[in-house]
């Protein structure tokens, strides 16, 4: 991480599960960090936690489904530290469900919390990081983004939007210092699942088995795997092997990935592995 001068990092979503587990790898480091969520309590422990793990940590509460909110956050940031270096959009809730069962709100619920947030952090600092001629964001995507499952489209197409405006950005800011890394994770046991918007207690059981039968990674694992991506300026950071399988099928053979999930759906053996 030696490229990066005044070692600052702004996580929102900070105040549990990966996001946390963020600000504990960065504190490990020595860095500053921003940590924000828009339950302050949370921000607060999670601040405490990276002071106690040898960082320095400054909670902020932030809606980041409200651009003047992002806004704030990054003023507060450089009234603080003079500036940033490395942004982590990371808040977000999951909104699953049958399709035609999905409200409309809990559809623009989703693409706020999943997609819009994630725009609001990429233009409140891209500017900042231009000026500096330095920088990195991280977009946390998911594996849902690279190959869908059932009955979680809302929470598809975002992770979905995340990683295609990860690639654009990436390639509008080549040669200007700063680096653009999206973060695909597959399962892992989080509290991901605590504010899950669903149609059915179906999708709830099926969120639940995948958790706890197909996690292959921990927070620490994935964090780590995050700030890898970032040493070495990669695009994509694939922290975990099943998405590494799944990512290469999608790219060779994208129709046969397709097929074979859906006839696991269908046959409902999906339901038959995961025991619900």
């Amino acid at each position: 991480m030696e490229r990066f001068k005044t070692k600052v990092v702004v996580i929102t979503g900070a105040g549990s599960g990966l996001g946390r587990g963020l600000v504990l790898e960065f504190a490990r480091l020595g860095w500053k960090i921003a940590v924000c969520d828009v339950e302050g309590g949370r921000a607060e422990e999670s601040a405490r936690r990276a002071d106690e793990a040898g960082g320095e940590g400054f909670a902020v509460h932030c809606d980041v489904t409200r651009p003047e909110e992002v806004e704030d956050l990054a003023e507060r940031v450089l009234a603080r530290w003079g500036g940033a270096e490395i942004v982590v959009n990371n808040a977000g809730v999951p909104v699953v469900g049958y399709f035609e069962k999905i409200a409309l709100e809990d559809w623009r619920y989703a693409l706020d919390q999943l997609l819009m947030s994630v725009i609001y952090g990429c233009r409140v600092f891209v500017p900042i990081f231009k000026k500096q001629g330095r920088g990195h964001i991280v977009n946390t995507a998911s594996a849902a983004g690279i190959t869908p499952l059932p009955e979680m489209s809302p929470y598809n197409a975002a992770k979905a939007g995340v990683i295609a405006l990860s690639e654009t950005l990436r390639n509008e800011v080549k040669g200007s210092g700063i680096g653009v890394t999206v973060l695909c994770p597959s399962f892992f046991k989080t509290n991901l699942l605590e504010r899950m918007r669903y149609t059915d207690e179906r999708q709830l059981r099926m969120a639940e088995a995948f958790f706890e039968k197909f996690s292959f990674g921990t927070v620490e694992s994935v964090s780590r795997s995050a700030l890898d991506a970032i040493r070495k300026n990669r695009l994509y950071a694939l922290p975990q092997p099943d998405i590494k399988i799944l990512s290469f099928l999608k790219r060779m053979a994208p129709a046969t990935s397709s097929r074979l999930a859906g006839f696991l759906y269908t046959r409902g053996l999906i339901d038959r592995i995961l025991g619900i």
